[in-house]
């Protein structure tokens, strides 16, 4: 009877949500918070640690100096963090890195060690679900770069590397790494050739294999620039945000055979409202409840509320949150849902702002930390 009434991704929608609404009220009320940053001489030196507590967010400390630490990523067994370092030189040869640390009982961060992304200005890392493996999409070389992760948790060698192809006048710029929900295929958002690369993962040698078809196209190929990509909690579609035109674009997703496919496009930016230089996408998320996308909008300077239909997965755009939003490089949700804290690179303060459950809209609680330059939020609950 209920095949009449419900598809299977309804049902799964409802699950997703009942399962959803249950564990956020078994969650904690306190969080760590590391924030990646943009070293400067008078300013921030590498990974800072805060805490939310109940929507306050504490003064931050540095845990880790290194340098650029713009985008973080944490292991599965939440025993190590690793880090790209934005540079574009390491050890005498053009590439950026990879530094991993060992995250001590007290949030405190231990250096492991470091290993060369192999092509400079490194963007993005993301871990498998195995944990085995972490990739890289180094922006500057349009590169991509898979390293090993031992049973210490150190960082090997990369085991592979991948020169994204472009077509002049069009460069190859690698903007960020995913993998599937199985950790069976790994993606690459290439803003500059407006595409997302798609691979089998060699899972015993450590190689990318094309996938067939190698790459999705995101919107015309004349300037789209897909940045960040994310999967819904069901595996069934994913999301990217696209920097240069100023949209998100919903894709299917076929998770037996690796592959993406676009359905609808829509402007991150209020209705009327006309792409101007400086304007450019930041990040992009999904509550855990999977009823909202968040995006964010740099230079019209706000961060974007979406809802999501349960069936066709494709968005419809609810909100803007302008207030308190200065060149949102990156944001991030709590696991509970209930804050986002939007690093805010140029007014350099990570502000928080509480959910609303029923719609998604944004509200400034009056929380805000000052910090130089942060460019990546990354929660970590605290230990059962």
């Amino acid at each position: 009877m209920y095949s009449h009434i419900f598809s299977r991704f309804s049902l799964a929608a409802a699950a997703l949500l009942f399962c959803s609404a249950a564990v956020a009220e078994t969650l904690p009320d306190h969080y760590t918070v590391y924030l990646g940053t943009y070293s400067s001489a008078n300013g921030s030196k590498g990974i800072y640690r805060s805490e939310l507590k109940n929507g306050k967010l504490a003064e931050p400390e540095l845990v880790a100096e290194t340098r650029n630490a713009s985008f973080l990523a944490i292991h599965p067994n939440k025993k190590w963090l690793y880090a790209i370092n934005e540079i574009d030189s390491l050890k005498g040869k053009e590439a950026g890195a990879v530094t991993g640390f060992a995250i001590e009982k007290n949030g405190g961060l231990t250096l492991l060690n470091q290993e060369s992304s192999v092509g400079p200005g490194p963007a993005h890392l993301a871990i498998d679900p195995s944990g085995k493996w972490v990739l890289v999409a180094n922006y500057g070389s349009g590169s991509s770069a898979l390293l090993p992760i031992g049973e210490d948790g150190k960082l090997g060698e990369a085991t592979a590397f991948i020169k994204h192809e472009a077509v002049k006048p069009q460069v190859s710029h690698a903007h960020c790494a995913t993998f599937s929900p199985d950790g069976r295929f790994a993606f690459i958002c290439d803003a500059g050739v407006d595409k997302i690369h798609q691979f089998k993962l060699d899972n015993i040698k450590g190689g990318l294999i094309p996938n067939d078809p190698p790459f999705v196209q995101i919107g015309s190929g004349n300037g789209t620039g897909p940045r960040h990509f994310v999967f819904n909690q069901a595996g069934t579609h994913g999301y990217v945000i696209n920097e240069t035109n100023m949209t998100v674009t919903v894709l299917s997703y076929a998770p037996a055979m690796g592959v993406l496919k676009p359905l609808q496009t829509v402007s991150t930016l209020p209705s009327g409202t006309v792409v101007t230089k400086g304007f450019s996408t930041a990040e992009i998320a999904i509550h855990p409840s999977g009823k909202f996308v968040f995006g964010s909008n740099r230079g019209f300077d706000s961060i974007a509320t979406f809802s999501i239909d349960l069936k066709s997965a494709e968005l419809t755009q609810t909100s803007q949150q302008q207030e308190g939003i200065k060149v949102p490089r990156n944001f991030g949700i709590d696991p509970s849902g209930r804050y986002l804290l939007a690093a805010n690179q140029d007014a350099d303060s990570v502000v928080v702002f509480e959910i609303n459950q029923e719609t998604g809209a944004l509200k400034p609680t009056g929380e805000a930390i000052k910090l130089s330059k942060p460019v990546c939020v990354l929660f970590l609950a605290p230990a059962q």
